[in-house]
């Protein structure tokens, strides 16, 4: 029974069982388990000091858990960049994902590069059709639509062709 009256504090959880356990919910990055992490490293280093153990660096442990967990394949970030463009290529274009990525510090490889490449107009026009799934009527109607699916992350020439191919009026008519 866990809070009764006669419960005691929590046990402190290791830095590998937190990590172990972020790891089993989803794929992470290096740079951000190692953030998740340091705050409670941290905290387990100031238990320590007052107890009156060891000065250890928090960030070192941190860093030797993730060489560690990154040794064990248990941390991969060739499945953290597979696992994020599978979950964000049905709903985002190219420049979304891979400045999702960038934030982790991390790049496209050239093969899933160029494969987002050549599906991202399709990928517009599924977008487009879920959210719009009729042409524009006027022009505002149409720089409305393209906002939304640049703000996707789709390049401006894959916006105009799928409004183009969606019947949004002529190419006299259409902004560039």
């Amino acid at each position: 029974m866990r809070g009764g009256p006669l419960a005691g504090p929590a046990p402190q959880r290791s830095l590998k069982a937190r990590a172990l356990q972020w790891l089993a919910q989803r794929e992470h990055s290096r740079s951000e388990l190692r953030r998740k992490l340091l705050p409670h490293a941290r905290a387990l280093a100031a238990l320590g000091e007052a107890a009156g153990e060891g000065d250890d660096d928090p960030a070192a442990r941190v860093d030797a858990l993730l060489d560690w967990l990154q040794a064990q394949r248990h941390l991969s970030e060739e499945r953290f960049v597979e696992s994020r463009i599978h979950a964000r290529a049905a709903r985002y274009g190219n420049r979304r994902i891979a400045q999702e990525l960038a934030q982790h510090g991390l790049a496209l490889d050239a093969p899933s590069a160029e494969q987002l490449r050549q599906n991202e107009r399709e990928r517009a026009r599924e977008v487009w059709a879920r959210k719009f799934g009729r042409p524009a009527a006027d022009a505002a109607e149409w720089a409305r639509q393209a906002r939304f699916l640049t703000g996707r992350g789709f390049t401006a020439e894959v916006v105009r062709q799928v409004l183009r191919e969606a019947g949004s009026g002529n190419d006299d008519e259409l902004p560039d």
